[in-house]
């Protein structure tokens, strides 16, 4: 079942939100591009209306607090723009060891990695629903089958993201509504930057492709695929992850995330 109309993108500025955003655009869907950074969002507007003449609309919002997620569905709401897909792409990682970390920053990885998501699906998938048609698509990761020493809360709330898109999938589905969740391995982003780890295994490793895991991302949400993992070497580690002890991968875990 094709989803089409206007995609609203969170984290929309860079990364995988700015190659998700410019699929949606050249699929011939006006977008919403939300992000913090007002000019990056602007500069990338005005590129997807000359490239592919398309509608945009730009929302200038931090999504880390708890009262983000209402106030960017009031805003849609106030400009009376219908939001026909989803795109939860927001998010954030820290590395280092739990207890260590600073406990704010923790707690901002939770808002945006999994209370903001979830609160964006319930608001605009609710509306999907009344109107018998729409997409959601999520953003996780290959680590969603793994435990994360020294990035457990990333880890875990892209388990958690995985689980809660597989479950309201098969709710939605009578209703209309696809839902799908983006599962890449480690994509040459700013994340790692942001996150910390470029010293560790895992971040100065081996990378996809920003472009290619957005076009998978776009592709499974049109062919209504609720499981999109990236790369054959993923697919395969998804798939054995299960025979694999617990204890093998949280330490293969471990050694990945623990710096040089």
């Amino acid at each position: 079942m094709a989803v089409d109309g206007t995609a609203l993108v969170t984290g929309a500025s860079a990364g995988i939100g700015k190659a998700l955003a410019k699929q949606f655009a050249a699929g011939g869907h006006d977008v919403v591009l939300v992000a913090r950074r007002e000019e990056k969002l602007h500069a990338l507007a005005e590129t997807l209306e000359e490239d592919h003449g398309i509608e945009t609309h730009t929302v200038v919002q931090d999504l880390s607090t708890r009262e983000a997620p209402a106030a960017l569905y009031e805003e849609t709401e106030r400009r009376d723009i219908e939001v026909d897909v989803l795109v939860n792409n927001v998010g954030i990682g820290t590395q280092g060891a739990f207890v260590d970390n600073d406990l704010d920053r923790e707690l901002d990885q939770l808002q945006l990695n999994v209370v903001t998501p979830t609160e964006l699906v319930h608001r605009y998938g609710r509306d999907m629903a009344d109107r018998g048609h729409g997409g959601v698509l999520n953003v996780a990761s290959t680590a969603a089958w793994f435990p994360g020493p020294f990035m457990a809360i990333y880890y875990a709330s892209k388990a958690y993201m995985k689980n809660f898109s597989e479950g309201i999938a098969e709710e939605l589905r009578t209703e209309g509504v696809t839902v799908t969740v983006l599962c890449p391995g480690p994509v040459e982003t700013e994340f790692q930057s942001r996150a910390e780890n470029e010293n560790t295994p895992l971040g100065s490793g081996s990378m996809q492709d920003v472009e290619m895991v957005a076009k998978a991302g776009y592709d499974g949400l049109q062919a209504d695929d609720t499981v999109v993992v990236t790369g054959w070497k993923y697919k395969l580690l998804t798939r054995i992850s299960n025979v694999l002890p617990n204890r093998f991968t949280g330490r293969t875990a471990k050694n990945l995330n623990t710096p040089d």
